[in-house]
């Protein structure tokens, strides 16, 4: 494993962004939204969440306005989903060990009866000299499974070290994280072999992956206020900033005790355009935005006041969705109706630091 360099102090900006033009989407899920993904081609913002079903909306650019439309009703909490590519197909997945397809132009749908234990995670991946629509699902069975979704039948099962906790593709990569620290490297060209493990660069439970948009690297989020970048191919790319960690969603030790209060890192999304941006969300309510380059904060926000559960930027990087509710961090006992449940969306402008262009 190459070496790590840690920032061994949180960066901090003198000034908090703003969250005066943030708008909610209508309240319209009735438990946590544990997955949000836009479509690659247009404003249609897809919202899995705990009461079993699978949103779509239809943002309007110019009000930020929008309407969820349900398109799934599942037989228990949906915990992923993701798009095509070309825009015309939702997957998702979650306790129901199902793998739900909704086509969009038909509007017809099909359910996979795929797992043993729930779903996960679920991404579609771009399999090369290939014209259809593959779908992977990583699920609590310890197995990742490759779908070709004009058949009934699996592509190829791939036995992971544990419990997939997330996964993300992007280009010829797959990465797969899982329990008791595992990531799986997958080069889609052979899909069908895990082409390398190694131990997560984070000592702690890991919450989230995202893999870099052009496929040589991926980020890690872990539940200890911590996130790690990593290069596929550290010495291929040693030209360039190598593999990093560093401290985030902490706050400044009490005065008295010395106690710093740590919060999980419940998500880690790159800009779809400025690959070197990307965002962190946690458990504090709270989103900010950072320069992998620079190693530094470009803004920060203050916090909601609830955890951001899931987040996701638009296929152009316009608009930031983030959602809020209980994360279940603490278990049934711990929720409560004061915490509400919310979609937000945060218009991305010069004034969140990140650079114009490619």
């Amino acid at each position: 494993m190459p070496l790590i360099k840690t920032l061994h102090k949180t960066l901090s900006t003198p000034n908090l962004g703003s969250l005066s033009d943030d708008v909610s989407l209508p309240d319209d899920a009735q438990d946590t939204i544990s997955s949000v993904s836009w479509s690659p081609v247009a404003n249609y913002l897809a919202a899995a969440s705990w009461d079993s079903k699978i949103r779509i909306y239809d943002v309007n650019t110019n009000s930020r306005t929008a309407k969820g439309t349900v398109v799934f009703n599942a037989a228990g909490p949906v915990l992923g989903c993701d798009w095509a590519k070309d825009g015309t197909i939702v997957a998702a997945g979650g306790a129901d060990k199902s793998l739900h397809i909704l086509h969009l132009p038909t509007g017809q749908q099909a359910t996979l009866s795929s797992h043993e234990k729930p779903i996960r995670s679920v991404r579609f991946v771009e399999i090369p000299e290939s014209n259809a629509h593959i779908v992977a699902s990583g699920s609590w069975d310890k197995t990742v499974k490759l779908w070709d979704l004009r058949q009934q039948s699996p592509l190829a099962t791939i036995t992971c070290k544990d419990r997939v906790y997330s996964m993300d593709s992007k280009s010829l990569l797959l990465v797969v994280a899982t329990a008791e620290c595992h990531i799986h490297l997958i080069d889609l060209r052979n899909p069908t072999v895990i082409s390398r493990t190694l131990e997560s660069p984070l000592q702690h439970q890991t919450k989230a992956v995202d893999v870099c948009p052009d496929g040589k690297g991926w980020a890690t989020a872990s539940i200890d206020g911590r996130c790690g970048f990593n290069l596929v191919n550290e010495e291929k790319e040693k030209s360039k900033l190598g593999s990093f960690s560093f401290r985030c969603h902490r706050e400044p030790p009490e005065p008295k005790t010395n106690v710093t209060k740590v919060w999980a890192v419940n998500d880690v999304r790159f800009h779809p355009v400025q690959h070197t941006v990307l965002a962190t969300a946690g458990s504090d309510g709270a989103f900010h935005f950072w320069s992998r380059t620079a190693r530094s904060r470009l803004q920060s926000y203050p916090s909601t006041g609830s955890p951001i559960t899931t987040t996701a930027f638009n296929h152009d990087g316009s608009f930031f969705a983030y959602a809020l509710g209980y994360d279940w961090s603490k278990g049934y006992a711990a929720n409560s109706q004061e915490i509400q449940t919310r979609l937000m969306l945060h218009p991305v402008t010069v004034e969140d630091g990140i650079p114009k262009g490619k």
